[in-house]
């Protein structure tokens, strides 16, 4: 530093600051980057550890402004999934906003409707599954049903319309529960955004200095 200060005071003052503020520039971009980066990844690893899955933990993004090297240089944390990652970050309860109960899909569902959208009973292929009978159960959990149906056999599982032969005669179907149907349903905190973000709290003045480079005499 005493040569860079005795450099300046013979003349070359301008230069001297031209190099610091462009180190300041790398130092201060690249600080931010890895701070933020490193606050996305323990995010991720927190989603995953909580067994929400790999793709609600890649929800979490980060963006970068300036798009350049700036002594300005901002990290903006985002998830593309907000509110999923509020409910587990805070828990919630969570109930139907169109009607009495919420909807819980079962194993022998379809996965998908007939818009190409996560199964509701909105969307139940009806048509080629059957349709959905309403079982009310007191003080116990009612249900969604489909009478009629056949197991399928090999690979691909799951259950078909029985056909008429089979229907009357009662030989080889079953009723198949499609869904549950819940007044409400309550989510614990899994998640705690608070506690990684703390853990990097304080470390951008340090990110900052260690990628600060040399500047040549």
């Amino acid at each position: 530093m005493y040569m860079r200060l005795e450099a300046a005071i013979q003349g070359n003052l301008a230069e001297y600051m031209k190099q610091e503020i462009a180190a300041a520039e790398i130092a201060v971009t690249a600080g931010v980057k890895e701070v933020t980066n490193g606050v996305k990844t323990d995010l991720r690893a927190q989603v995953v550890s909580a067994g929400l899955g790999q793709r609600l933990a890649n929800a979490w993004r980060a963006n970068f402004y300036p798009a350049g090297k700036s002594i300005n240089a901002a990290g903006f944390l985002f998830s593309k999934a907000t509110d999923i990652i509020y409910a587990f970050n805070y828990g919630a309860v969570i109930k139907s906003n169109k009607g009495f109960f919420l909807a819980i899909p079962t194993d022998a569902a379809p996965k998908r409707g007939t818009d190409g959208k996560r199964i509701n009973p909105t969307n139940f292929p009806e048509g080629s599954v059957g349709r959905l009978r309403f079982v009310y159960r007191p003080g116990a959990v009612s249900l969604l049903v489909v009478d009629d149906l056949r197991a399928r056999t090999g690979v691909r599982g799951g259950f078909a319309r029985a056909s008429d032969k089979a229907i009357a005669k009662q030989r080889g179907v079953a009723t198949v529960v499609m869904f549950f149907l819940v007044p409400q349903v309550s989510m614990k905190q899994k998640l705690d955004i608070d506690a990684v973000v703390g853990k990097w709290d304080g470390a951008l003045g340090d990110k900052i200095l260690s990628n600060w480079p040399e500047i040549k005499e």
